[in-house]
């Protein structure tokens, strides 16, 4: 309620402004219902998925954002104006490698897109009554920001999953590379585990500090002013995250280049490929979406630019930024990549994640930094593990390698934690294999296309406490089932004897019916026209005609009053062999009597 209190208020004030831009306008424009479209077509469509929702469920993390997006409003404003104009859940048809790229608020938010007369007739309208449905809250334990192990509460555990997996078959038609069989290269992941400075490992205890007192000196800032402090965590995460790069991002004129920072690692081993395969013109992209190139001041992009140049004498024109060419010279790089003029590409997901055609000679990616979404990842390694291929294919068994670099107890930790806890449910529903009620997270891992339970037990080190606290955990569930269990034995048990006990009762019913219907097909009698010829037979009146007979009914009914006995009977004739009887029982009584 008091979500949508805000929501109600928030959209009252835009109302009014819209209402203020509508009487100042002065140029009349073309309305969408005058535009005469009756299909949308809406390609790379989980950009559409900030949608506006609310939900009681304030505290569970992993929900999105519940504000949403004013493209995403757009988008459902255009897609009801076409179903109310059709009267129809159709309409559009939304296309998309990751459908569900982060949270499961996506699916319900596509079927609120797509299916609202089906979620109506269903009385889903809104996020919670889905939530009710299909999800349930569980507890796990995760590494936070600073590396250590706290419970967080997550919709991870689904039930009703043929039903949901039904409903969500309803509207889509899911085709992977395995489907189909595309020819494309195999990804094959390689995990570039670093050990940290000594800089690093120091910066971590500080940071441990600062999360848990606030104070801002242990980092090197100012000290936190209320607003900030409420967002604490947040100026952590950012932290860890540069920390976890490069130390120079922290201060560059504390800290000094290390051989172990992500930036040497990563160029030593592009170095090593690029020299490898000099004859063939081997290309490779590198992501970071960590800054952005900027010559006056450090940022990731310009150091691995100038290691590559000055330490592993790669030439300046063979390397680029994604941020140099602008929509309309894309293609003219897409040329150079693929020739091999150019072959070293340095770009963020955003830029370099989608619709970057440069597949023809890349021999691997380098990942310098961890997504937080698994739909990011997917969309990085679609860029080298792509059909169109041909160096891969012709010279490196079909294979691109995919280097990820992560260095131990940092950020890295936390963010594939996320990653594993999203890419179990999201897997699931996309490679369509729930043949089951219900799932938990890690059913199908190791399906998932990277073993991120591996990576973390890798990264951590030592995760002997998580692994406590799971076991834990697991152990209260199964105790929980075993309980669960002995109440359903023991009901079953009534049950059965209930059930039992009912079949003898029913086998004797049935046997005296059987009596039944034997002397009454011997009685049975039939005229000419195949009419039942049988009449009543009373006792006291000797015509067949109905009507006579329903008279002395009624009367009967009026005056006859039974004995004193209780249930007293009377019997007044015959029909079918069958003997008739009279009988008045007492139900209901008030002060006066029978009521």
């Amino acid at each position: 309620l008091k979500g949508l209190e805000i929501r109600k208020n928030n959209l009252g004030i835009k109302l009014q402004g819209i209402l203020k831009d509508i009487d100042e306008k002065k140029d009349a424009g073309i309305n969408f219902k005058d535009l005469g479209i009756d299909h949308l077509f809406v390609d790379e469509s989980h950009k559409f998925k900030n949608l506006t929702f609310t939900t009681r469920h304030d505290r569970v993390a992993g929900l999105g954002n519940m504000v949403g997006s004013q493209k995403a409003l757009n988008m459902l404003f255009a897609v009801r104006t076409l179903q109310e104009k059709f009267d129809s859940d159709l309409c559009v048809t939304f296309l998309s490698g990751t459908p569900i790229s982060n949270s499961l608020t996506e699916m319900y938010l596509l079927f609120k897109y797509l299916r609202p007369n089906e979620m109506r007739r269903q009385q889903i309208e809104n996020f919670d009554a889905w939530a009710a449905v299909f999800a349930r809250k569980t507890v796990d334990f995760e590494f936070s920001v600073t590396n250590e192990i706290i419970a967080k509460e997550r919709f991870r555990h689904f039930i009703k999953v043929p039903e949901l997996a039904l409903f969500y078959n309803e509207i889509t038609d899911y085709k992977t590379a395995r489907h189909i069989n595309l020819d494309k290269p195999e990804l094959q992941e390689q995990l570039v585990n670093i050990p940290p400075t000594p800089d690093q490992q120091e910066f971590t205890k500080k940071l441990m500090a600062f999360a848990k007192t606030g104070d801002a000196e242990l980092i090197g800032r100012l000290p936190l002013t209320k607003e900030e402090d409420k967002g604490r965590m947040l100026i952590a995460t950012n932290y860890a995250k540069k920390m976890a790069a490069d130390m120079r991002l922290i201060n560059p004129f504390i800290y000094e280049d290390h051989p172990n920072h992500k930036v040497n690692v990563c160029a030593r081993k592009v170095s090593e490929l690029y020299h490898l395969s000099n004859e063939q013109k081997g290309t490779q992209i590198i992501f970071s979406d960590i800054g952005t190139p900027k010559p006056d001041a450090f940022n990731i992009y310009d150091a691995l630019k100038n290691k590559l140049i000055t330490d592993f004498s790669i030439p300046a024109n063979h390397i680029t930024f994604i941020h140099d060419w602008a929509d309309r010279q894309k293609p003219e790089l897409f040329r150079k990549m693929n020739n091999g003029e150019i072959r070293i590409l340095i770009g963020s997901t955003e830029k370099a994640g989608t619709g970057l055609n440069v597949q023809r000679k890349v021999i691997a990616m380098h990942h310098l930094d961890i997504p937080w979404k698994p739909s990011e990842l997917e969309q990085r390694n679609g860029r080298g593990a792509r059909q169109g291929n041909v160096l891969a294919k012709e010279a490196y068994g079909n294979k691109v390698v995919n280097y990820i670099y992560a260095v131990e107890q940092s950020l890295d930790n936390y963010k594939f934690n996320l990653l594993k806890n999203k890419q179990t449910f999201i897997s699931q529903m996309k490679n369509c294999e729930l043949n089951v009620r219900t799932i938990d997270e890690g059913s199908i891992d190791e399906k998932s296309g990277m073993n991120f339970s591996e990576y973390i037990a890798i990264l951590s080190g030592d995760t002997t406490l998580l692994e406590k606290s799971k076991m834990e955990k697991k152990i209260a569930v199964l105790e929980s089932l075993k309980v669960a269990h002995h109440k359903e034995v023991i009901r079953s048990k009534f049950q059965l004897e209930s059930m039992q006990a009912d079949k003898e009762s029913t086998q004797q019913t049935i046997n005296k019916l059987t009596i039944d219907q034997t002397a009454y097909s011997s009685q049975l009698q039939f005229d000419k026209e195949g009419t039942k010829a049988n009449h009543v037979l009373l006792n006291d009146v000797s015509s067949a005609d109905p009507e006579i007979i329903g008279k002395y009914l009624i009367q009967l009914s009026a005056t006859w009053k039974p004995g004193h006995e209780e249930n007293d009977t009377m019997k007044i004739g015959s029909l079918y062999g069958f003997e008739l009887f009279v009988r008045r029982q007492r139900e209901t009584y008030d002060d006066k009597g029978i009521f």
